[in-house]
């Protein structure tokens, strides 16, 4: 089973750059077709699909936060990180990494960041 887990700063200030790390285990982050996802919900809204880095590195983002985001990874660490830059108040709410395959998932427990001054 694939676990995850998701690190970085609670509070970033405005204009700043979020940067969060997602730890995975039971799974190398190469192997083949997986894909490795960052989703976000803001309070009171529904879940944001922000983008996904292949197993082979390649990544897409979703047109709502493709100027402001991207994704890499730390193949020596089994890692991907987010880096969302040029945050606003309305970036505040709970960050999950996921990974994907073949119709199946699993999420991380999600960590919330806070955009405030």
């Amino acid at each position: 089973q694939v676990q995850l887990q998701e690190s970085g700063p609670g509070l970033v200030k405005p204009s700043q750059t979020l940067s969060l790390t997602c730890a995975v285990s039971g799974e190398s982050i190469t192997t083949t077709y997986y894909g490795w996802s960052w989703i976000r919900q803001p309070p009171g809204k529904g879940l944001e699909w922000m983008g996904v880095i292949g197993y082979d590195g390649s990544t897409y983002y979703s047109p709502s936060f493709k100027s402001r985001t991207s994704i890499s990874r730390d193949t020596s660490e089994n890692q991907f990180s987010l880096q969302l830059s040029s945050v606003t108040p309305e970036d505040t709410g709970v960050y999950y990494c996921a990974s994907e395959r073949w119709g199946r998932g699993f999420w991380g427990q999600g960590t919330q960041v806070t955009v405030s001054s």
